[in-house]
């Protein structure tokens, strides 16, 4: 995941579960409208939606608004750029996932062949 450069000046992540948009906003320096927006944009940040539409962010979702933060105000990226790079670095992370999950696998026939 690319790790945004203004980490320092955010406040840090709460161990908190779910975050409001009011907090999110505060954590990562963006306004709630544009919080929105960025849901219709980006198809990675798709917050809990419960009673009277209440948006509910969990921690990945603050990490990757902090990077689409940084992407487009810091780094100079239009809408579209940040979509491709934010849609790259999990493409590589799903794909570093399946082949560990597919070595763990091989691993498990492993242990039940000598099992048996």
């Amino acid at each position: 995941m690319l790790e945004p450069s203004n980490n320092n000046e955010l406040p840090p992540i709460p161990d908190k579960r779910y975050f409001t948009i009011g907090e999110v906003s505060d954590l990562c320096g963006v306004k709630p409208h544009v919080l929105r927006y960025w849901e219709q944009e980006f198809t990675e940040l798709n917050p809990v939606k419960r009673r009277g539409n209440r948006r509910y962010y969990q921690c990945h979702e603050v990490l990757i608004i902090r990077q689409i933060k940084s992407l487009l105000y810091e780094q100079g990226y239009t809408i579209g750029g940040a979509k491709v790079l934010i849609m790259g670095s999990n493409s590589k992370e799903q794909s570093t996932r399946t082949k560990q999950i597919q070595q763990m696998l091989i691993e498990l026939e492993d242990i039940v062949n000598l099992l048996k």
